[in-house]
């Protein structure tokens, strides 16, 4: 309609009795304004039309990771990375997964597990014992907690991985790494096909030995997914995180306890 008045204006600039009939000029500058409104009107409307193509990004709960271990699983070639703070849902659901491999429940014979968590070696302003104030106070006996419980699912997968020693057709690898920095990102890597990513709650606080530390909690974090199954937008954000993820692995160190050998049991 704006852009009907628009010529009817042009029109009456230029043909002299269409002109007349319209009063003259006073309706060539209305013709222009309506030109205008034309163009804003089919501006927003091209930018609605593009706000309602985006895709809106799926969500899931963290305690949703076991399901995507048991879909992972349905591949023959199965890769799963990890970041994040100590890793005890995904090493769970990934243990009981290999439990039924070993009891012939599936079909994967080639599954590699990487896991980054902190370095719980070096200082730290979170996890920390919280201070008076309310500030982060850096507590090495808390942070060797944290590290023996990093070793302890380490030592449970590699004690699990060894029963595949007489399980022929099968390859299984799990290997830890550590980087340096505070547990914010939660992110798992599926089979480079599917990533989910979210941020821990760094505000939570727990007791420990009558005292309160800022302890992440990721079991309830929302996780933003990413897939190949969406298209343009899901690849480059696979393609992303899986770069992220590889490149941070590059630069991390294998833990103390691997570095002394083989654990003991």
């Amino acid at each position: 309609m704006l852009l009907g008045i628009f010529v009817t204006g042009m029109v009456a600039e230029f043909v002299k009795p269409v002109g007349d009939a319209l009063q003259g000029r006073t309706f060539v500058g209305g013709a222009l304004l309506s030109l205008v409104g034309y163009v804003l009107y089919d501006a927003v409307k091209d930018l609605a039309a593009s706000v309602e193509r985006a895709p809106a990004r799926s969500r899931v709960r963290s305690s949703d990771l076991p399901e995507y271990v048991r879909e992972a699983f349905g591949a023959r070639k199965v890769d799963i990375c990890f970041l994040g703070y100590t890793g005890e849902t995904l090493k769970e659901a990934v243990y009981e997964r290999l439990n039924l491999l070993l009891d012939g429940n599936g079909q994967a014979r080639d599954v590699s597990i990487r896991m980054l968590v902190p370095d719980f070696g070096r200082p730290m302003a979170l996890p920390s014992r919280v201070g008076p104030g309310g500030e982060p106070v850096d507590d090495p006996g808390f942070r060797d907690r944290l590290a023996d419980l990093c070793q302890e699912y380490d030592d449970q997968l590699q004690a699990k991985i060894e029963e595949f020693d007489q399980f022929r057709g099968v390859r299984v690898t799990c290997e830890y790494r550590l980087y340096h920095g505070v547990p914010r990102d939660k992110i798992c890597i599926f089979n480079e096909s599917l990533v989910l990513h979210g941020l821990y709650d760094v505000s939570v606080t727990m007791r420990w030995r009558g005292e309160r530390y800022y302890d992440p909690k990721g079991f309830q974090t929302d996780l933003s997914v990413w897939s190949l199954r969406e298209g343009t937008d899901g690849a480059e954000g696979v393609v992303m995180w899986t770069k992220h993820f590889n490149d941070l692995w590059a630069l991390a160190a294998v833990p103390p306890w691997r570095r002394q050998g083989p654990p003991t049991r």
